[in-house]
């Protein structure tokens, strides 16, 4: 008999995750999933006082490194050399300058750059993860997918057969192909476009998510703390959840194309002013005129 299809929703980490199966998940998977997520929150969150990343962030020092931070951090790299210096992993004091703080002040205190010498500040080998001065790690260029493929894996693990988890827009699917749409950044009950997903992961980033005040949103230029104003939406289709949201939020910047064509991620990106761009052999399903 085959299973019965079913949904788990639930918040974490600030966002709306569902978890698609082929049948009921069990509770010790669920407990699973949730035990994956604690950890994670507590090991990089910049909004709880008792994080990894809060510790750090007070004086800076060295602790044992937490088991997702050379894989995320190396992926930096390439970030910030594809981009200029736009993409940075200390840009968690800028991002609360603006008003996105661990306490969700939505006070704009003007912009302040990450520390552009952070390759230099930031260390991470030997098991050990080290800031040589006091700054606040932010990883929200890749985290969710990076969380987004440790819950896939675990729920494909305990369970077997077809999964697919979403996270507020970053989705894996194994086993099956999605129909995602591609949500319109300026009028959310539209859709510019849909994407067949068969075993990838499609990830998705809008200055219309997480923005506050006047022109204010989380996506910001490392380089002089401001938010990003030419593009408003992007999303990148890649094997691993991780990859995508890194190659998406590249995407806001001029370095971002060259660099998922190096990663072999496909993508879709909007302008600010509406137009629409996708890469060479795009396979998604675009509405709207280039």
């Amino acid at each position: 008999m085959t299973p019965s299809p079913a949904v788990w929703r639930f918040d974490a980490i600030g966002t709306r995750w569902q978890i698609d199966t082929d049948g009921e998940l069990p509770f010790d998977t669920r407990t699973a999933v949730a035990a994956i997520i604690d950890r994670f929150d507590r090991e990089w969150s910049r909004f709880r006082g008792d994080s990894v990343v809060s510790r750090l962030a007070a004086a800076g020092g060295e602790v044992d490194a937490p088991a997702d931070a050379a894989a995320m951090l190396e992926l930096y790299l390439a970030l910030d050399e594809a981009t200029g210096g736009a993409v940075n992993p200390l840009v968690g004091d800028a991002l609360a300058r603006r008003g996105y703080d661990a306490q969700y002040r939505l006070v704009d205190s003007g912009a302040q750059p990450a520390p552009a010498d952070w390759r230099d500040v930031l260390s991470w080998s030997g098991g050990r993860l080290a800031l040589r001065a006091a700054a606040t790690i932010d990883v929200g260029a890749l985290g969710k997918g990076r969380l987004v493929d440790l819950v896939a894996d675990a729920v494909a693990a305990h369970l077997g057969g077809a999964v697919t988890v979403d996270a507020g827009g970053d989705i894996a699917v194994r086993g099956r192909t999605e129909r995602i749409a591609l949500e319109h950044p300026f009028d959310t009950r539209r859709a510019i476009g849909v994407w067949e997903v068969t075993d990838a992961a499609l990830c998705a980033s809008a200055v219309n998510r997480r923005a506050w005040g006047e022109g204010l949103h989380h996506v910001l230029d490392a380089r002089t703390g401001e938010p990003v104003r030419a593009f408003a939406a992007t999303w990148a289709l890649a094997a691993d959840a991780m990859t995508a949201d890194a190659a998406a939020t590249a995407l806001f910047f001029d370095g971002g194309p060259a660099l998922a064509h190096l990663w072999g991620v496909q993508w879709v990106r909007m302008t600010t002013d509406g137009a629409v761009q996708w890469s060479p052999g795009c396979t998604a399903d675009v509405f709207a005129p280039q």
